[in-house]
């Protein structure tokens, strides 16, 4: 009944981690979550309060224009020509319900049957199901962790055929926190215009660099480079705002008509007062904005310690960005008895009831990603547990 193509694509193993430890939290279970990707605080007030003023003002009540109001695009272009001094017309701006709706129409938009698209390992467990479901052949490229998981142009020559059409592009990182460097962008954006290979950069996270990172868009570094770039970003992480889905892309007027035309025949326009929500966020939330980093900075800069000294976990270098920790563990999987570190994932989740994601998810089956999207007490808690836990096995 179930068609071919649904029956062989997989569960997002982010979502089902964290439906997991949902589930025996409800079955009264003290459980410590270290698996989502969203902020644990809610969304600030001054978004309440305009999303509020504009449901009394009759604003967002109907169906919007499928691309998003003008209001909004018109801050987004606002907002990166400020940041990125990158400038952006109206018509190079498309708004949707979240930014994994907007790759997802990215690639329905860009990919022919047969199409290879470039995706460096580590990689946000949804791109290679999205990529398949559009007809496309993910093509993974092995990085190095004790190279800070570079992309340099000798990788990206060792996996470019004559069938490549895309590169996806994830900086700060989902799930290692690795940032790249304006260099190591110039050199990735460069050999794709050589090449001509577009490049999807998925830049949710770039407001969330940490201890003197630099957050720099690839669109920024040169005017060709913008051409072969589209951006993905959103309101999710930097503003706290994962369940008001508001995601947007910045790129060609042809790849926005052609994603408009999409979204015209599935989901309309994202939610009208989400996107004046969105509006607020992006006109008055620079003070917010700022907190926000600095509070995960501080997270991040907790968590790092306490994840690096635990047994049989090795963290090549701290992250820069977003907020995750992805360790290396195949040792300590092995040295509490489990032959994989998706078991060991797993019983850490049963039995010291400490929810993480295994690595396998994100193309490295020997790691596992914890997110300090929590507060640095219940991290350590975690982290604890996690340490109560192996020292038991260990013993035995």
């Amino acid at each position: 009944m179930i068609s071919k193509r649904i029956q062989d694509i997989q569960l997002s193993s982010t979502l089902a981690a964290t439906q997991k430890t949902r589930e025996l939290k409800a079955e009264g279970r003290d459980i410590i979550s270290l698996t989502v990707g969203e902020p644990d605080f809610d969304t600030p007030k001054y978004i309440l309060d305009a999303a509020n003023k504009a449901i009394y003002e009759g604003k967002g009540h109907h169906y919007t224009d499928s691309a998003g109001i003008a209001e909004l695009r018109q801050a987004i272009a606002d907002f990166h020509q400020k940041h990125d001094f990158v400038s952006y017309e109206m018509d190079e701006i498309f708004v949707s319900a979240g930014a994994k709706l907007i790759l997802y129409y990215l690639f329905q938009a860009l990919v022919d049957e047969g199409d290879e698209v470039l995706i460096p390992i580590p990689y946000w467990v949804s791109y290679s199901e999205q990529i398949r479901l559009a007809g496309g052949v993910p093509v993974f490229i092995e990085t190095d962790p004790e190279n800070g998981f570079a992309l340099t142009e000798e990788l990206l020559d060792r996996y470019t055929s004559d069938k490549t059409k895309l590169l996806v592009l994830n900086s700060p990182s989902n799930p290692s926190g690795a940032v790249f460097n304006e260099e190591q962008l110039r050199i990735i954006g460069d050999y794709c215009v050589r090449k001509n290979i577009l490049i999807i950069a998925d830049e949710i996270y770039y407001k969330l660099v940490f201890n003197g990172a630099k957050s720099q868009s690839i669109a920024s570094l040169s005017e060709e480079i913008r051409q072969q770039s589209i951006i993905v970003n959103g309101m999710s992480k930097a503003f706290a705002m994962t369940g008001w889905r508001i995601g947007y892309a910045l790129g060609s007027k042809k790849v926005m008509q052609a994603i408009n035309k999409i979204a015209s025949q599935t989901s309309g326009n994202a939610a009208g007062i989400s996107q004046y929500a969105a509006l607020a966020a992006l006109t008055e939330g620079s003070d917010f904005m700022e907190e926000n980093r600095k509070l995960f900075e501080t997270r991040l800069n907790a968590a790092y310690p306490l994840v690096k000294d635990l047994p049989g976990f090795k963290l090549y270098e701290k992250p820069m960005g977003a907020f995750y920790l992805f360790p290396e563990c195949s040792e300590a999987a092995k040295m509490t008895g489990y032959d994989t570190v998706d078991a060991f994932t797993m019983a850490l989740l049963e039995e010291a009831h400490v929810g993480l994601v295994a690595g396998s998810g994100f193309g490295m089956p020997k790691h596992i990603r914890f997110s300090y999207a929590t507060s640095t007490e219940e991290f350590a808690e975690g982290v604890q547990r996690i340490k109560t836990f192996m020292e038991k096995h260990r013993a035995k």
